[in-house]
């Protein structure tokens, strides 16, 4: 992986204010990917591609990242910056909604990292659900969202997403098959390890 490529990449999307993963947020994932050293990861929401790239450093041999982007304009500049960072062989991006794309797939991930639609969560939450190995880990960024989903925000604006965050919380904090954390660390982060999977473990 080309690294002064990857800083490049950075500067630019922070200089273009396009939403990237945070340096306190990309440490924790690290820290467990270096750990575990996964096979397959799956991303939903690729933006320009730094998150994965980032990833691909801590794969296991032949691992592979499957990455899920929707704007058009992001999926070129995301195809530009993983040759720049000299990883194709190891990103493959699906164009489209994730809402349309994750239920055409049929893999299995040892991490799932949600960083998309706000509103969708919980439908992310049920598809990484059905794709995750057993042991394996989820991690939903920005499941704070500003502080809103822990306050009494209920302005109309950001309600459908602040709802949904709320409700993906409390769906990984109740489910039984999980064990949850959320670090507030850069603009939220839920940590869910899969500590039990059997039939309906979806559900």
């Amino acid at each position: 992986m080309n690294k002064k490529a990857l800083e490049k990449i950075k500067q630019k999307a922070l200089e273009e204010h396009i939403p990237i993963i945070m340096d306190e947020t990309l440490e924790v994932i690290e820290k467990y990917l270096s750990k575990n050293k996964p096979n397959k990861i799956l991303e939903i929401g690729t933006a320009v591609g730094y998150s994965a790239i980032c990833f691909t450093q801590f794969l296991a041999e032949n691992g592979v990242i499957d990455t899920i982007e929707r704007e058009e304009d992001r999926v070129e500049e995301a195809k530009k910056n993983i040759k720049l960072a000299e990883v194709e062989n190891k990103i493959n991006i699906y164009e489209g909604d994730a809402v349309e794309v994750l239920p055409t797939l049929h893999n299995q991930y040892d991490v799932v990292f949600i960083d998309a639609a706000k509103g969708k969560y919980p439908f992310f939450l049920k598809e990484a659900l059905r794709m995750i190995n057993k042991e394996g880990i989820i991690f939903a960024d920005n499941i704070l969202y500003k502080g809103y989903v822990m306050s009494d925000y209920n302005k109309h604006k950001q309600r459908t997403a602040v709802r949904n965050l709320r409700e993906y919380i409390k769906e990984v904090s109740e489910n039984p098959n999980l064990e949850t954390e959320i670090l507030e660390i850069g603009d939220g982060l839920a940590v869910s390890k899969i500590i039990q999977k059997g039939k309906g473990f979806s559900q």
